[in-house]
């Protein structure tokens, strides 16, 4: 899954130069790529004054989670001397790179599957480990979806290949002023069902994120394996996809502010800093729960294990950096932060406070069988064509 930051606060535009300490090539270092907007630079500037040690602190921001999840694949590859494989031209960090020279990267949790069994990254900790000293602050589900066996899925023997430093869902964007005139506002999955939605609706290009929604609609998981055992599953798909204009996971948010569509299905991450600048705007959870996503730090495999990276990832679980971390970049935390009406404006406290609340009723995208993401996909390409 692809998520970007559509647009960025401030707080987080710095971080492209972030760079503390000062010669000497004895020096500590802590190099990490991290997705950009994702941690706030005066973050990073505490970290570094708390440290009891001089510190090189090197974190390079990254556009996207795709292009992290394809840096940790190319750290792992030998350069190729023929183009056997025709897609790796539109990678980009190709050929000639070095060995991983990184000690964290940020990766979206929908990743975390395939690099484990890619052998892309390493764990951080046995799950009886202690290197962690915050560990124990999490609540257990988000412990449960790091705790993986060697071919990346759940389970509660496995190791902590990740630690999460925020999280968000899938919302509803909607144009209020399009609503009024309907005399109704979007609460759930089923309003993109209603009359007067035909062609007024964007969508994610996703298929699990689509047949995600549906399967949730009627009732049923997110990570549902056989879709063939799902009643009237494509009949809605096909009626759902009347409603649609357009799939996109990229430029959902533009057509609703030029007033192409009234209603977008999307990432909260990339929703939320866009309702402080458009009052027209307003989201919602959807109250039958919705999809899940978070952001972690990952070690890449063939780093060295430091001190530095286990203190940096504790830094971020400490409830006064979280709430940090929250509020400056409009997601949600893994540990528990207090958050009140005072800290973040409306209406993006009301939604994250909504978003925290939907939370038992919402499902992580777990990794699925091969068979099953044939299913996903082919379903996925038969109802839009």
């Amino acid at each position: 899954m692809d998520r970007r930051s559509f647009l960025l606060g401030t707080s987080t535009l710095a971080l492209s130069q972030l760079l503390f300490g000062c010669g000497g090539n004895k020096q500590a270092q802590l190099k990490v790529q991290l997705l950009k907007g994702s941690i706030p630079g005066q973050v990073v500037n505490q970290f570094n004054k708390g440290l009891q040690q001089r510190v090189q602190l090197k974190f390079a921001p990254v556009e996207r989670i795709q292009d992290l999840f394809q840096q940790l694949q190319n750290w792992q590859q030998k350069p190729k001397t023929s183009d056997e494989q025709g897609w790796s031209r539109f990678i980009p960090f190709r050929q000639g790179q070095k060995a991983a020279d990184t000690d964290l990267v940020t990766l979206g949790d929908y990743w975390l599957q395939a690099a484990i069994e890619q052998k892309l990254i390493q764990p951080l900790q046995e799950v009886q480990g202690n290197q962690l000293k915050q560990w124990s602050t999490l609540d257990e589900r988000w412990k449960q979806l790091v705790t993986r066996n060697e071919q990346g899925n759940l389970d509660t023997q496995g190791k902590v290949w990740g630690a999460p430093y925020r999280w968000g869902s899938t919302v509803i964007v909607y144009n209020r002023d399009k609503f009024r005139k309907l005399g109704w506002t979007p609460k759930d999955w089923s309003d993109l069902w209603r009359d007067g939605m035909q062609q007024r609706i964007s969508l994610l290009n996703q298929p699990r994120e689509v047949i995600g929604l549906v399967l949730k609609k009627l009732g049923k998981s997110y990570n549902t394996d056989n879709l063939d055992q799902v009643p009237d599953l494509e009949k809605e798909l096909q009626i759902l996809n009347q409603q649609v204009k357009f799939y996109s996971s990229n430029n959902y948010l533009e057509p609703l502010i030029m007033e192409d569509t009234w209603l977008a299905v999307g990432w909260s991450s990339d929703v939320l800093p866009v309702l402080g600048r458009y009052p027209q705007f307003a989201a919602v959870i959807p109250q039958s729960g919705t999809a899940i996503w978070a952001d972690l730090w990952v070690r890449p495999a063939g780093i060295t294990k430091d001190t530095l990276s286990d203190q940096w990832i504790d830094f971020c679980w400490q409830p006064s950096t979280a709430k940090q971390i929250s509020v400056l970049t409009k997601t949600n935390s893994p540990i528990s932060t207090n958050i009140g009406a005072s800290d973040i404006q409306e209406p993006l406290w009301s939604l994250l406070e909504s978003d925290r609340k939907v939370f038992n009723k919402s499902e992580f995208l777990l990794p699925l069988s091969p068979s099953a993401m044939k299913q996903y996909e082919s379903l996925f390409a038969k109802i839009k064509i």
